[in-house]
């Protein structure tokens, strides 16, 4: 039975794309069959597995307008049972696109029906906004993993995704729930690192996955090389980190 997660939170530089790919790629490793939708017009989930973005010619864009199968826009990856969706900067003109559309907010998921029992998680990495995209995104999927940065401001806009979710819940997919909050960008070194994880774990216990991804530097150069953490450097503390996170969400779903 195949789960679909969306990995979102509207604001930028948070790591989700980071774990949209390492997560998807980890998942893989443990020999879970895994497909990365990238349905954020930036394509850094794709460019982040290695895809030339200026070559690809059809991706989330078609499958959103229902121009092109799902089976037909898979593309294989050299991560281990990975396959992966790519998009492109036309992903932009989408949302403008969808508007006039009949039942607009229900394009992801009816793409993905046909696929869904071919795979054993599909993660899709969501743009950094609360627009139509997320919207399809959040309609499509089974849950929401959110991650949150161990920084300043990291609760700030947190209670605005959440009642978004609320409101998705409520009118577009009474299934959806949260997988659960990630903590990133973690430095145990910073008080307020430490702040955060307390703080975040006070309001939202029991919604918290126990792996905290850590600030690793092999974890920032992994996607200039066009690789996942996994194939970038196995002995990292951040694979080790996305690993981990891997099998508490293949514990917590069995």
């Amino acid at each position: 039975m195949g789960k679909i997660i969306a990995i979102a939170n509207q604001k930028g530089g948070v790591g989700k794309t980071t774990t949209a790919v390492n997560l998807a790629a980890s998942l893989g490793v443990l020999e879970k069959k895994v497909l990365l939708i990238d349905a954020d017009p930036q394509a850094n989930a794709s460019s982040g597995l290695g895809i030339n973005v200026d070559d690809v010619e059809m991706g989330t864009y078609q499958l959103l307008e229902h121009t092109a199968s799902a089976k037909d826009l898979i593309v294989s990856t050299s991560s281990p049972n990975l396959d992966i969706i790519p998009a492109h900067i036309d992903l932009v003109a989408i949302e403008i696109e969808l508007v006039d559309m009949e039942q607009r907010e229900y394009m992801l998921r009816k793409a993905l029906a046909p696929i869904k029992e071919d795979y054993d998680y599909i993660i899709i990495d969501c743009a950094p906004s609360l627009g139509l995209l997320t919207l399809n995104a959040l309609s499509a999927s089974d849950s929401v993993l959110i991650p949150i940065q161990c920084e300043y401001f990291a609760l700030e806009g947190l209670g605005k995704l959440l009642n978004t979710i609320k409101s998705v819940q409520k009118i577009h997919n009474t299934q959806l729930d949260i997988e659960g909050l990630l903590l990133t960008m973690y430095d145990s070194r910073l008080r307020l690192s430490n702040q955060v994880v307390e703080e975040v774990n006070q309001h939202f216990e029991g919604l918290t996955f126990k792996t905290i991804i850590q600030r690793n530097v092999r974890l920032s150069e992994a996607p200039s090389y066009g690789e996942s953490i996994i194939n970038y450097d196995a002995a990292s503390k951040g694979s080790e980190n996305y690993l981990s996170l891997a099998n508490e969400l293949i514990q917590k779903n069995s």
